[in-house]
């Protein structure tokens, strides 16, 4: 994907597994699509989260319904899932394997790379990664071991130095402040309990795309 189809594809991108979920996470999925997602982040982590098979299983009926309404699916971390799925793409964190053995491993499929400073962002292209994560942007309870909020001022910052790979903001994003995060130079943001804990999780995709 070329880095103009795939800021498009941030711009609402929906991370969930189903410790998010209020209710079954296909349902989740499928409302959130009707909404308008632009791309859709399996994350299996947390209380509860499943294991093996079932973490499979689940897997799969969630990419089907992403290739079903032309949805890219990326896996969070679980880069042999992502490889035996046939994954569009993956995303890690800093603590997760080498970028450059995690590009090795999935050739040219979409590589997401959480990144927290300057030295990480310029390691991180170096890498081969195709965009970045930065956050958490406000105060988030979904990740326990979340490092500290910073704002928006690491986007402003990589923008200022010419950074022009494309941006994700993520945590504690609501459609509240979404805006603020498209305005320090984000292609998208990155929402879970935004989506997966609303009301209406279609209603709440369609006030964040108008965004």
């Amino acid at each position: 994907m070329n880095q103009e189809k795939l800021r498009t594809a941030l711009k609402v991108y929906f991370i969930m597994g189903s410790p998010n979920c209020l209710i079954s996470p296909e349902d989740v999925l499928k409302e959130a699509i009707a909404g308008g997602i632009t791309l859709f982040q399996f994350r299996e982590k947390g209380e509860g989260a499943l294991e093996g098979t079932e973490k499979y299983l689940l897997a799969k009926k969630l990419q089907q319904i992403c290739r079903k309404h032309d949805i890219p699916f990326i896996i969070n971390d679980d880069i042999e899932l992502a490889i035996l799925l046939n994954a569009d793409g993956v995303h890690i964190g800093q603590e997760d394997e080498p970028i450059e053995k995690v590009r090795e491993k999935i050739g040219k499929k979409i590589l997401g790379v959480s990144v927290h400073t300057p030295d990480e962002a310029e390691a991180a292209i170096q890498g081969g990664a195709d965009y970045f994560g930065i956050g958490p942007v406000f105060t988030t309870k979904t990740k326990k071991d979340a490092r500290a909020t910073q704002g928006t001022t690491l986007i402003e910052a990589l923008r200022g130095k010419g950074f022009k790979i494309p941006i994700v903001g993520i945590g504690g994003i609501s459609v509240e402040n979404a805006s603020t995060v498209f305005r320090s130079g984000a292609d998208g943001v990155a929402v879970i309990t935004a989506i997966t804990h609303a009301a209406s999780p279609l209603e709440a995709v369609r006030t964040l795309r108008n965004i």
